[in-house]
């Protein structure tokens, strides 16, 4: 018998490449049919416990016109999780743009740079 090998899409954008892991996951943009667009953004893990989601952590500085100072600010948003990408609390995701998935859901995680790494 012959081995399927799955075919894994390129989705465009650069630096970005796929996983080792294979999924059959749909909503996957590597493995499944799901387009990205718009948006790159970029965050801390906070939380893993959501099915097949995360929550990440984005900073910002926000000017604050009336004292003519910034301030810095964070956000919290959800992404979607394929089956093929590991993540823990703490790592350093980029997230694309795409479709609604769920009522709060609007992005996918593409690539993972695990905290031991990006500390160094």
């Amino acid at each position: 018998m012959a081995k399927d090998k799955q075919k894994v899409r390129n989705i465009g954008i650069a630096g970005v490449n796929p996983p080792e892991k294979i999924c059959d996951d749909p909503n996957c943009p590597f493995h499944g049919n799901l387009p990205v667009r718009g948006r790159l953004m970029e965050g801390i893990v906070t939380s893993t416990k959501m099915h097949k989601a995360i929550t990440y952590q984005t900073d910002y500085i926000a000017l604050v016109k009336k004292f003519m100072r910034y301030e810095r600010r964070r956000t919290k948003k959800h992404a979607y999780l394929p089956s093929c990408i590991d993540v823990k609390a703490g790592d350093y995701v980029r997230v694309a743009e795409c479709r609604p998935i769920s009522k709060t859901i609007s992005s996918v995680v593409i690539h993972v740079t695990p905290a031991e790494i990006k500390e160094e």
